[in-house]
């Protein structure tokens, strides 16, 4: 038996939910929200499918029943606005994930957290401080730019996305960067790869791949409002690997403690992710330019930590 809850049952969280309905990610789910009708009425949607799916309980809940669960998502918090800083949004979530953790540690006796609010770093390393539960913290970080970025290796170079190996390090924001070192189309490196495919991969190529990997969401969030959909499935991703012990590999937030010469920020780096949460922090080889970039990203989510810290 395993049981989630999601608390905040707005776009991130429904689409997550809904995700994790389809895979059957748990055989209990919860959504958790302070309109609860919206949470009651996404559940009741949800099980209006069940009888085409599979068994699965789905109900809307309070704090409470974060009681016994496995992993508890926090989806809370509101988006960036036109006109505000990234800052701004930070004091925004901070506050309104402070109040939400609060009410959660109540009845917290055990499982991991799964952040997705944004900023996920800066939220990340908060809920970290606020719960003393560090490596059951885990941010989604650079999942998502991570996918991203494989998607776009894999229409270059026409494979298959699964051959496609890449990863997106860093901040879960404007200073991320792609890790060009570790790229690979199916173990062969990606500079190598390109020229046994005869498709020019420059540092030209390279940097509009990257631009278009971090502009990615925003993309989306000006054709559609919001995105919902690509965050749903890593967190359903991340859940079925904590749940199943699989130790998988992924780009997920975490607090770093000395690893590339950063402390006391959460950003990503490769881990090893399974049931206890954080396994492993990967500090790969990294050529000097990466860690600088590395370094920095470090760097800028520090200040907005200190900026919501005053």
């Amino acid at each position: 038996m395993s049981k989630i809850v999601i608390v905040g049952a707005g776009a991130v969280g429904s689409a997550t939910a809904y995700a994790m309905a389809i895979t059957r990610a748990c055989n209990e789910l919860v959504l958790v929200d302070l309109n609860f009708e919206k949470a009651e009425g996404e559940a009741i949607d949800i099980n209006h499918a069940l009888p085409y799916l599979h068994g699965m309980k789905v109900y809307a809940g309070q704090y409470e029943d974060c009681k016994d669960a496995d992993i508890i998502v926090l989806s809370a918090g509101v988006g960036r606005k036109p006109g505000e800083t990234r800052l701004d949004l930070a004091a925004k979530n901070v506050s309104i994930c402070k109040d939400v953790v609060d009410n959660i540690m109540k009845h917290y006796n055990g499982g991991l957290f799964l952040i997705a609010t944004n900023p996920v770093d800066v939220i990340t390393a908060k809920v970290t401080e606020w719960t003393g539960l560090g490596d059951k913290v885990i941010g989604t970080g650079t999942t998502l730019d991570t996918i991203r970025l494989r998607s776009e290796l894999a229409q270059m170079f026409d494979v298959d996305v699964e051959s496609a190996q890449g990863y997106v390090l860093g901040e879960h924001g404007d200073s991320q960067f792609v890790s060009w070192s570790l790229s690979n189309i199916s173990g062969v490196c990606v500079d190598e790869y390109a020229k046994i495919a005869g498709v020019s991969l420059n540092d030209d190529v390279k940097t509009q791949i990257a631009h278009t990997v971090k502009t990615g969401g925003g993309t989306v969030i000006k054709k559609k409002g919001y995105t919902n959909s690509g965050i749903a499935i890593c967190i359903t991703t991340l859940a079925q690997t904590i749940l199943g012990g699989r130790n998988t590999i992924h780009t997920v937030g975490t607090m770093l403690d000395g690893l590339y010469g950063i402390n006391d920020v959460a950003l990503s780096i490769l881990c090893v992710v399974g049931r206890e949460g954080v396994i492993k922090k990967i500090e790969c080889p990294l050529p000097d330019n990466e860690i600088k970039l590395l370094q920095h990203s470090a760097q800028q989510i520090k200040e907005i930590l200190d900026g919501v810290s005053k």
